[in-house]
This record gives structure tokens, sequence and C-alpha cells, in this order.
């Protein structure tokens, strides 16, 4: 069972900041906790001990609320000097893990996939990345993706209206091996220089997972966000 888990949280957050003004997106406010902390509380549910975390704007936000927050998994901070991209991040991280498989997730979105699930169907598939895929209608705000047989990768769509489709759900299974043998350079995309060519090369499959799915990077679905997890 994979029980490490990278979560990239060392963005700007420029879209959120009519609403969050002064924290890393990870740290929204949800009632009296960030939304960290419900992040963490999944990982942990889904078999995670060990969470590296990616964390480069406002970092020490999130090093002190961890170091003063009793939580039920280790924490190692990954913390970038100069913004290194979401792939420059991923790679940073890779030294903190203690063994060779990881996920990795978003830090300002929460997805409630079956990590184990997931890392089950990547081994029966022999892909070296697995990304999780979300079903949605009626969607512009992300970019879509083609699906081929056996749930292969074939491309990635550019963000346009769609009445259906499935959209990249910020949750990976991958290894570190894997992503150190691409020979990366320290500041990237890693939806460019990672997912958009390996998908070509047919390297990509994707784990379908109709379960609740929210990205607070816009001050509606934030919203949205706090309203979910203050009911629970």
């Amino acid at each position: 069972m994979t029980n490490e888990c990278i979560v990239l949280a060392g963005g700007l957050g420029t879209r959120l900041r009519s609403a969050v003004a002064d924290k890393p997106k990870c740290m929204a406010p949800i009632g009296d906790k960030p939304f960290l902390y419900f992040l963490l509380q999944y990982l942990h549910q889904q078999g995670i001990e060990h969470v590296v975390l990616s964390l480069g704007y406002l970092s020490e936000q999130v090093i002190s609320w961890c170091r003063q927050t009793p939580l039920p998994l280790r924490i190692s901070f990954s913390v970038e000097q100069e913004p290194l991209g979401t792939g420059g991040g991923i790679v940073h991280a890779l030294p903190l893990l203690e063994g060779d498989k990881v996920f990795i997730v978003n830090g300002d979105t929460f997805f409630d996939v079956d990590l184990q699930a997931m890392a089950a169907f990547n081994a029966t598939q022999h892909c070296p990345l697995t990304l999780a895929l979300k079903p949605m209608q009626q969607f512009d705000r992300y970019g879509s993706i083609e699906l081929g047989p056996q749930n292969k990768i074939l491309a990635f769509r550019e963000k346009q209206y769609c009445d259906q489709g499935l959209i990249n759900g910020g949750i990976y299974f991958t290894s570190a091996s894997f992503l150190n043998s691409l020979c990366l350079p320290v500041k990237f995309s890693f939806e460019q220089a990672v997912l958009e060519p390996q998908g070509a090369a047919g390297q990509i499959n994707g784990h379908i997972s109709d379960t609740y799915f929210i990205d607070i990077g816009i001050p509606e679905d934030y919203s949205k966000a706090i309203h979910h997890f203050t009911k629970l």
C-alpha cells in the first residue's frame, strides 16, 4: 500500500485574493480550520502516513499551523526559495520521500478519490502515471480529457465549454524514479512538460471517480467548499 503523498501548496492564489487576501490558498478558512485540515484528514483516512508539503508563498503560515496542530500523519516541508512551477515544486519535494511510489495532490482541491483503488488500477495497467478524472457537466473552467482503450489518455483539450466530459481532478499516482528518469529542469510546468508529452506517448491512464470534487481557486467555489465542509 502506498502511504506517501506530495501536496502542492506553493501557489500565489491570485484569483482568490478578493476572498482570502493574506493567506496561501491551502490556509483559506473553513469555519475555524484551514482548508488544508480537511485535505490532511482525507489523506489520513485514505491510508496516507507521510505527507510532503510543497510550499512557497507565505510558507511560514503553513509550517507554523502544522507544528501547532495535532495531526494524524507525519509532515515534511519542501520550501521553494523562488517559484518553480507546478512541476518544479514536485521534483523539489521528491528527495523528502521515504519510498518510490507516491500520490500527488493539489493543495487547493478536494477530490474524494479512493486512493488505494487508484493505485491498484495503476498496477494492472502498467502505466508509470495515473491521473484521477472527474466526470463533469456543463463546464468551461477546466480543460477536458480524451480517453482511449484501457482508459489510456489520448489528449488534453484546451478550456472551452463542454456539455459533459472528464476533467483532470488534480490527483496523480506515479513514482519518484519515473519522474527522475525524465531529466526535468528545475523550473517547469507539470502539465506542459510531463502530462502532455507523456499522454501523447501513451504513458498515462485515467482513473475515473464520480465523487465529491471542489477546487477553491475562485471565490465562488471557495464559498461552496465552506458550505460543504461546515455541514460535516
